[in-house]
């Protein structure tokens, strides 16, 4: 028998929920995917650079058209270059990005700063690497953080702080106001940080998304983490990248390169070419939003208590005037008898802090929202 690294780690509550859902054929909000059609434009893209004969070995870095525009897109919004040589890296999706990020800036008996509720990626690889995580609790329930709290628990041996915005699973954004507080909270430190900024572009009511990009005492220490999986509607194709100053890419690189090496070329070659019409990442906060307020029409004289998600494709409702079941036993329940599948937000806490919370994905077409909605509103 082997010796775990993880022993207290079980199965994703992704994985649980939505195993549950299909096991009891329920409507499944719980994992965060689309359930409508990648754009059939994107996926011809695929096929031309298939039949092109773009199949073999990337780069290991990722080809350079890809990187290229990368750098040109997040120069225009967020008025600063990355250098697609050195400091841009294509990645197998977000959670390779993020696993390779941490194992790059975590070491022995390093402290990192988690802010919870947090995904569910970041603690395992912090034990992995033999850090120590430690917990910052945001405000429930409007989810804002506490910078002071924050800056109580950094000692000589925090190394890194992990962001997440829009984030998930809650919905919250992080603002200018909180950008100045992380740049006071690291300032004359070594401390570095990881931006998971996988939902930039599914931003609502009008706010622009504060990347850490935008703030050069902050872009100078951090990995900047995103998604094309969350942005083009394509989460099983696992493409994503890492942005980051050279110094910090050049460390980053020499784990990746041993992690996946390279990832899928003819969809790098299709993106490249698909993100140069500008639109198709620029009209998702509005396409997303209507998806939003959709769903929250039609859950409002529910007897849920809603705060509307500031950004990504997540919206949490309360139900402490219906039941006093823990959430999982409630999310449980939810899916076995009204067969509709959400998550409880205590699996994204250590302690599994139990506020009476469950997130349902609302990446989905009307219709099925409308059937999620009639059931809630049916409890």
């Amino acid at each position: 028998m082997i010796r775990s690294k993880l022993p207290n780690i079980n199965a994703s509550i992704f994985s649980v929920m939505s195993q549950l859902a299909n096991e009891h054929k329920a409507i499944n909000l719980s994992q965060g995917f689309p359930d409508f059609a990648v754009s059939p434009k994107l996926i011809s893209l695929i096929t031309k650079y298939m039949k092109k004969g773009e199949n073999q070995y990337a780069p290991m870095q990722g080809i350079m058209e890809l990187r290229q525009i990368i750098s040109e897109k997040t120069e225009k919004l967020y008025n600063r270059k990355y250098n697609p040589e050195t400091e841009i890296t294509i990645t197998a999706g977000a959670t390779q990005a993020l696993h390779t990020a941490i194992s790059t800036l975590v070491k022995e008996d390093d402290e990192v700063i988690v802010i919870e509720p947090a995904y569910d990626s970041y603690v395992p690889v912090i034990k992995l690497n033999g850090g120590r995580p430690v917990f910052v609790q945001m405000k429930h329930p409007n989810y804002s953080i506490d910078w002071n709290e924050a800056k109580k628990i950094i000692t000589s041996r925090t190394s890194l702080i992990i962001i997440n915005s829009p984030q998930n699973p809650t919905g919250a954004t992080l603002g200018a106001k909180d950008m100045e507080e992380l740049e006071k909270l690291v300032k004359g430190s070594k401390i570095s940080i990881i931006s998971d900024e996988v939902y930039e572009h599914i931003i609502f009511d009008d706010q622009k998304h504060e990347s850490v990009a935008k703030y050069p005492n902050l872009a100078e220490r951090t990995m900047i983490i995103s998604s094309f999986g969350k942005t083009f509607h394509a989460t099983g194709w696992k493409i994503g990248y890492c942005i980051a100053p050279e110094s910090l890419m050049k460390e980053f690189r020499k784990i990746h390169q041993f992690t996946v090496f390279s990832v899928n070329t003819p969809i790098q070659y299709a993106l490249a070419e698909y993100l140069k019409n500008e639109e198709e990442y620029l009209k998702l906060p509005e396409f997303y939003q209507s998806k939003r307020d959709f769903f929250i029409e039609r859950v409002k004289d529910s007897r849920f208590s809603i705060i509307p998600a500031k950004g990504s494709y997540f919206q949490l409702l309360n139900y402490t005037g219906i039941t006093e079941e823990k959430d999982f036993d409630f999310a449980v329940r939810l899916t076995k008898e009204k067969k509709l599948a959400s998550v409880p937000i205590s699996a994204f806490h250590h302690n599994k802090l139990d506020t009476k919370t469950l997130r349902f994905c609302f990446a989905k077409s009307e219709k099925t929202l409308e059937q999620a909605a009639k059931i809630l509103c049916s409890i």
